[in-house]
C-alpha cells in the first residue's frame, strides 16, 4: 500500500489524550497514512491501556520499535519485575485483553528501517554499528521475544554488563548489550562503553562522557537519518541533521512531537 503521509511519533508513555490531540493536529487518517513510534508506548501517562488498544486497532497503519518501558511491561506482566512506583500500569495489567495486547506488542522489533534513508530505534545507534547491523542485531532479539519461551529471555535481560560491544559476545551477554544499546543508551565513556547513570542534557554532563550521536560513526551514510526517543532532557538538540530526537518530554509537562517524514516538518502539541 502507498501511504499519503508517513509520521513518526516520539515517546507516548501512555498519554492517550496527548496522542489523540497530536494525530488530530496532523490530520492523521488510518486509511491513508502510516504511523510509526520510537517506543515507550506505555508507562507514566494517564491511560496506557487505551493507548495500546488504540494503536493495535490501527492494524497495518501502525508500527513501532520497543523501548525500555515496553520491555519492562512485558517483564512485569510475567512477574519477573515489579511495577515501578512512577508507572501507571495497573489498569493495563488488570485488563481482560492483557495477553492479546502483550502478544501483539512483542512482535515488534528494537530497530526498523522505515525506508532507505530513515531508521527508527528507541535510544539510538551505537557508533560501531551501521543501520543494517542495528536491524540485524534487533532481529536476534526479536527471535527470542517472539518465541513461546520469551519469558526466559526477559529474566536475563536486566543488567549493565557487558558495557562495551564485541562481535564475539554470545548468549545472554550479547542480547543484553543489544537491548541496552537500543533502549537505554544516552552517553558513552571514552572507550565507547555504555554509561547508564547520566540522564541530563549534555551541557550539564561530565566532560568525561559524550552523547552517543557525538561519536564518529563511519558506517552511517550521509543521507541516512536515525529517528529516536528516550532522552527528554535533550530537548531535541543533537546539532546534527542525521539524528532526530523525538522525545520532547510530554509526560514531564512539555510537548509531544511527531515528524512528518515526507516533508521533514515537526508537529507538536503542548502537555
Amino acid at each position: 500500500m502507498t501511504y499519503r503521509n508517513t509520521f513518526v511519533v516520539g515517546d507516548i508513555q501512555g498519554c492517550y489524550s496527548g496522542l489523540q490531540q497530536l494525530l488530530e493536529k496532523a490530520k492523521f487518517s488510518a486509511d491513508k497514512d502510516k504511523l510509526f513510534a520510537v517506543g515507550d508506548l506505555v508507562a507514566r501517562g494517564e491511560d496506557s491501556l487505551s493507548t495500546l488498544r488504540f494503536l493495535k486497532s490501527l492494524g497495518s497503519s501502525f508500527e513501532t520499535v520497543l523501548g525500555n518501558h515496553d520491555l519492562h511491561l512485558l517483564a512485569v506482566a510475567n512477574k519477573i519485575r515489579k511495577p515501578k512506583k512512577a508507572d501507571n500500569l495497573q489498569p493495563l495489567l488488570d485488563a481482560p485483553d492483557l495477553k492479546t495486547l502483550l502478544d501483539w506488542l512483542r512482535q515488534f522489533p528494537l530497530a526498523k528501517k522505515i525506508n532507505d534513508n530513515h531508521t527508527i530505534v528507541h535510544a539510538g545507534l551505537y557508533p560501531h554499528w551501521s543501520t543494517d547491523t542495528l536491524v540485524s542485531l534487533s532481529d536476534e532479539v526479536s527471535q527470542k521475544l517472539q518465541s513461546k519461551h520469551y519469558a526466559d529471555f526477559l529474566k536475563n535481560m536486566y543488567g549493565n554488563t557487558p558495557a562495551k560491544w564485541s562481535d564475539k559476545l554470545e548468549g545472554e551477554l550479547r542480547t543484553r548489550f543489544i537491548v541496552n544499546a537500543c533502549t537505554r543508551m544516552r552517553f558513552l565513556n571514552a572507550d565507547t562503553s555504555l554509561e547508564f547513570e547520566t540522564k541530563t542534557h549534555p551541557a550539564q554532563a561530565s566532560k568525561s562522557i559524550v552523547p552517543w550521536f557525538k561519536v564518529d560513526n563511519p558506517h552511517l551514510k550521509a543521507q541516512e537519518q536515525v529517528l529516536f526517543g528516550h532522552w527528554a532532557a535533550l530537548n531535541s538538540e543533537t546539532q546534527d541533521d542525521r539524528f532526530v530526537a523525538l522525545d520532547t518530554g510530554y509526560i514531564w509537562g512539555q510537548e509531544m512531537t511527531m515528524l512528518d517524514v515526507n516533508t521533514g516538518k515537526l508537529i507538536r502539541v503542548n502537555a
